[in-house]
Parts: C-alpha cells; structure tokens; sequence
C-alpha cells in the first residue's frame, strides 16, 4: 500500500454527491512549498491534490470550507489527460481515508489557525469516527528572524 500525506489549504468548498448510491465529498487541497533557489531568493512552489472521500458519514462536509487548513491522508492516484495544445498532463488526487480539520485562515492574513492562535481540532477517520489529537502549541514561524539563531 502507498499512503499519501498532505497539510495544506482547501481551495474551494467541499461537496458532496451521491454515486451509485453511496456518498462522496470531493475537494482540493493546496499545499505550498518555500524554499530558496540557487540565487538565494525565496520561492513558492503549490502542489495541488484532488480528494474524494467515500463515506457515508458526511458530517464533517460543511466544515470543510475553502481556505481551511485540513490534514489528509489516502492513497494517491496519479491521472494523465489530453491538453488543448495536444501535449499530455498529470494530476495528483487521493482517495481519502482520514481527514483532519487543522483550523480556517483569518480573514486578510496567511496561515492555517482559528482566531486566538489555537488550532480548530476535529477529526473524522475512515467510517466518519471522530478523532481529536492532542496538540501542543501553535508551532513558530520558521521565516521571522531569518538568520537568529538561539546558539
């Protein structure tokens, strides 16, 4: 078995459709990479990740907004398609088996958490259990403070 992990934004709301008589809840995740390139300037580079999560517990569908920051992991699925210029072109999507609701972005800031600094936490497993973790404290930007390291 291969299994995909991914943290990051949704980029659009959840929906939810119902095929062959069973539920799915189809959306995007974004997660964004920062590195520096070879001249030292920073650069973003966003993997998008299509999700469906077959399940008939679909509780946690309205909760999964765009810009919410979510924890997700399945099995990938890479798809191959036609461009209109003719060359061909690959998408990454996953069938979810957890999903895990991280907390929603602040209007007009960056970053994953609820309002007052702490993480939303709610989580449904395979077969819609709900799940919890335990998380410690709203982790430190690694980008403020650039060279200042405490040794």
């Amino acid at each position: 078995m291969i299994k995909l992990q991914v943290i990051g934004n949704l980029g659009r709301d959840c929906t939810v459709n119902n095929v062959n008589g069973r539920s799915v809840m189809n959306f995007t995740v974004a997660h964004t990479e920062r590195y520096r390139d070879a001249q030292g300037n920073q650069q973003d580079k966003t993997i998008w990740v299509d999700c469906a999560y077959w399940s008939d517990r679909t509780a946690v569908a309205p909760y999964l907004k765009k810009g919410t920051q979510v924890y997700v992991e399945g099995t990938p699925e890479v798809r191959t398609y036609q461009k209109n210029d003719g060359s061909t072109g690959a998408s990454l999507s996953m069938r979810v088996l957890n999903v895990q609701l991280l907390g929603a972005r602040p209007e007009g800031q960056g970053g994953g958490y609820a309002q007052g600094g702490a993480p939303a936490q709610q989580g449904y497993g395979q077969g819609g259990s709900y799940s919890a973790p335990a998380m410690g404290p709203a982790p430190v930007s690694m980008d403020q403070g650039g060279d200042d390291l405490p040794f």
